[in-house]
């Protein structure tokens, strides 16, 4: 399961937050209009819940003018020989 906000404060932080699984299986990657993007993004520590699953974070922090300009920002959760889990967000539909 993952998740995808956006917190304006004059540039956007975007939080990608996944759970359920267990990190070391999975990764957690951005694009920016389709292409890959590493610059600005961190990666939390991996929580493990009452219930004995993990979440786990990625954020990725852009200028008020990259957010503008990148058309489509798009979270992709990984598994090994699996289809990525894909979050994606329009700044266009996004308000300010």
């Amino acid at each position: 399961r993952t998740r995808l906000f956006e917190l304006q404060q004059g540039a956007a932080t975007l939080v990608c937050l996944a759970s359920g699984g267990f990190p070391s299986a999975w990764s957690l990657s951005w694009k920016l209009g389709g292409s890959s993007s590493s610059s600005g993004v961190s990666h939390s520590q991996e929580f493990l819940g009452r219930d004995g699953r993990y979440s786990w974070s990625s954020t990725l922090s852009l200028t008020a003018d990259q957010w503008r300009k990148a058309g489509s920002v798009s979270c992709e959760a990984g598994l090994d020989g699996q289809s990525p889990v894909t979050q994606t967000l329009d700044p266009d539909r996004c308000s300010e």
